[in-house]
């Protein structure tokens, strides 16, 4: 089992920063894809960007250019750096790790964000 602990979330305002991290409970980023989901009211959750264990990203086009997902293997810690942020950033963001086929297999209990316009 590994527990995905996040923090960084909080109030900002639209064209503000906030760093999200997640410190995993043991080795976990360096051996399998990790990411950021985020789930807004009424929407689909939407899988934000991800890192595999190689240090390849991937991110979903409406944060493309404003956020970047970065680790730090040796701290077991993912974070998600978002700039220009947008009141259509707001949502529970979760981190994720263990991807395979049917998802990824660690959650999360998710942290806010909320951007105000």
């Amino acid at each position: 089992q590994v527990q995905l602990v996040e923090s960084g979330g909080g109030l900002v305002q639209a064209g503000g920063s906030l760093r999200l991290s997640c410190a995993a409970s043991r080795t976990i980023f360096s051996i399998a894809t990790g990411g950021w989901y985020r789930q807004a009211p009424g929407k689909l959750r939407e899988l934000v960007a991800s890192i595999t264990s190689g240090g390849r990203t991937s991110y979903a086009d409406s944060v493309k250019g404003r956020f970047t997902i970065s680790k730090d293997n040796a701290k077991n810690t993912v974070y998600l750096q978002m700039n220009t942020l947008k009141p259509e950033d707001t949502a529970v963001y979760y981190c994720v790790s263990d991807r395979s086929e049917s998802g990824f297999r660690y959650w999360g209990q998710g942290t806010q964000v909320t951007v105000s316009s």
